[in-house]
């Protein structure tokens, strides 16, 4: 009875060790599996950060993409960009005359410009002719204004700054031509009509036939 009660002892001391060893090779297998799951686990949530980050670069609309709302320029902007198209040189016999008279004589068919100085001696004239328009197309607004500036540039050339204006005739090239020369960096001091009325002083002329 003795040596029955004695053989079983060893036996759970021999399961005490082996149990042990079970455990510390389970829990040695379980660290590299958790360090393996743990690590495509860190992968994907950098990977997440990671487009997360790019995506507002990538959604960012360009500049090119977004729509543009076409604006239609002034009258003065035109003339602005034609006047900084042709820059003024001063002439090599500058008369240096800073202030003058612009006359302007607009009829159905033409627009002529002269600028003089205030004696009336003449310093820069143009005409649609001049300009390059023909026919039907002289007696345009846009024809009187690249007349003014052609006249311009000249009277400039010579120093000119300061211009008071007379305007001649019914034309469609009247206003066209004072912001022309407004625009093109002439100051304007007055604007005159002096054109000519009759009073039934003369004679008119006899009906036409048809």
């Amino acid at each position: 009875m003795a040596e029955e009660k004695k053989k079983p002892a060893p036996k759970k001391k021999e399961a005490k060790p082996e149990a042990a060893a079970a455990a510390s090779a389970e829990k040695a297998a379980s660290k590299p599996a958790e360090k393996a799951a743990s690590r495509p686990a860190e992968e994907k949530s950098a990977k997440k950060a990671a487009p997360a980050a790019e995506a507002p670069v990538a959604e960012a609309p360009k500049p090119a993409d977004a729509a543009v709302i076409p604006v239609a320029p002034t009258a003065a902007e035109l003339l602005g960009e034609d006047a900084a198209a042709k820059k003024v040189i001063k002439a090599k016999h500058a008369k240096n005359i800073s202030v003058g008279i612009a006359n302007i004589l607009a009829t159905f068919n033409n627009t002529q410009v002269s600028i003089t100085d205030v004696h009336g001696n003449l310093i820069g004239w143009s005409t649609a002719g001049r300009v390059g328009f023909k026919g039907s197309r002289k007696s345009t607004a846009y024809a009187a204004q690249q007349v003014a500036q052609d006249a311009a540039r000249q009277a400039m050339a010579h120093g000119m700054k300061e211009v008071e204006v007379r305007v001649k005739g019914p034309g469609s090239g009247r206003e066209s031509a004072i912001r022309a020369l407004q625009a093109i960096g002439l100051e304007i001091s007055a604007i005159k009509d002096v054109t000519p009325v009759p009073h039934n002083g003369c004679r008119p002329r006899k009906k036409r036939r048809v």
